[in-house]
């Protein structure tokens, strides 16, 4: 059996690459909707759009509760501080991507402009708000969560939903939207053709410009006025999982301590802006697709290369904060999840491979009035 620290080293990882699957893949869905109404302006182009998704938007979002999964099995008490403190956050994210399926499935039903427009403006909202809620996610975690615990590990949240909306959670809200309309933008321009595409593009490289500026004035805001935790002093690697054996410090800057320390993680910020430029620059809307995912890779890796070892810390009591080396499962739990992830997450990546290979090619209008019947 590999050694504790190890395995809680590559669950660490294996969450960010979770996290990486979903923003590549239902990111690109999420930023086709927040793109509808503005690159398809009739009936027949907003549905060329809404199936260059249609076959593939279910099977993207198994990467979301892959995520939740390995949350919930691997880090008990990240699971229940995140899920319960942001318990409204989440019902709202619940509620919009509800609008999602629904929204694909009724909007063909009935050719009336009204009801289609309805349902278009439905599926605007179910991938804007998202994407706005998971960013402010990802910024409360620089910020710190309201929680804390008693001397029995009891978890004790203290926060609202409008604290979450705090200004630099805001800020980072923006830097995911942009990021996956910058993504959608660039899928777009890859599955479809002519006006569409044109008009796709452009709204990439727009969001791309955006992506760059957001990014750095979230590095400015982090690097001089956010204060970031450190853990004080020595942390067993393969201690037993309780936040309270520890004591942390805050200064501001802090966030930038492993970039300074370990040169190598510059590659994952390098990775954000050298992709948007790629972007806003390339001609070929495979390399920009490419080149998106790069910069969205980049922007999730950026975040836990400068979180790391902290998974949520906290606001209200900083020793409290949630790190990778004291808020985990057991080892033999560990363990037999990473079996049985090295046995089926190849299955799952090699079936979605075969997925995107089988329905590679542009979504034409041709297409979509030969199967009117069979396509949204």
């Amino acid at each position: 059996m590999l050694d504790y620290e190890i395995l809680r080293l590559i669950w660490w990882a294996l969450l960010g690459i979770l996290l990486i699957g979903f923003a590549l893949t239902d990111g690109f869905d999420l930023g086709v909707g927040m793109l509808l109404p503005f690159v398809a302006k009739t009936d027949a182009e907003r549905r060329i759009a809404i199936n260059t998704v249609g076959p593939v938007w279910e099977g993207n979002q198994v990467w979301l509760l892959l995520g939740g999964g390995a949350i919930f099995a691997a880090w008990p008490p990240l699971y229940a501080a995140a899920f319960s403190g942001f318990y409204l956050a989440m019902f709202l994210v619940l509620c919009a991507l509800i609008l999602r399926p629904v929204g694909f499935k009724f909007r063909s039903k009935i050719d009336d402009p009204r009801w289609r427009a309805t349902w278009d403006t439905a599926l605007f909202i179910g991938g804007l708000v998202p994407a706005l809620i998971f960013g402010v996610a990802f910024g409360n975690l620089f910020v710190g969560a309201p929680f804390r615990f008693d001397d029995t590990l009891r978890l004790i949240y203290e926060g609202t939903l409008i604290g979450l909306l705090n200004p630099f959670a805001l800020l980072c809200g923006l830097v995911s939207v942009a990021m996956l309309t910058m993504h959608g933008g660039t899928y777009l321009a890859l599955k479809t053709e002519r006006t569409i595409a044109a008009r796709a593009t452009a709204a990439a490289r727009y969001a791309a410009i955006a992506l760059i500026i957001l990014c750095a004035i979230a590095a400015l805001v982090t690097a001089t006025l956010l204060p970031g935790h450190i853990v004080a002093g020595a942390l067993a690697h393969d201690g037993p999982s309780n936040p309270l054996l520890k004591s942390v410090i805050t200064r501001p800057g802090a966030w930038f301590d492993n970039y300074r320390a370990h040169a190598w993680m510059a590659i994952a910020p390098i990775l954000v802006f050298a992709g948007a430029v790629l972007v806003i620059v390339l001609r070929r809307p495979l390399l920009a697709f490419l080149a998106s995912g790069a910069a969205v890779a980049g922007v999730i890796a950026t975040a836990g290369f400068a979180l790391f070892p902290f998974l949520l810390p906290s606001s209200l009591d900083p020793k409290m904060g949630l790190t990778v080396w004291d808020a985990s499962s057991s080892k033999l739990t560990l363990f037999i999840m990473l079996v049985a992830t090295l046995i089926f997450l190849p299955i799952v990546l090699a079936y979605t491979a075969w997925v995107y290979r089988v329905l590679r090619g542009p979504v034409t209008a041709a297409y979509v009035e030969r199967n009117s019947k069979g396509v949204y």
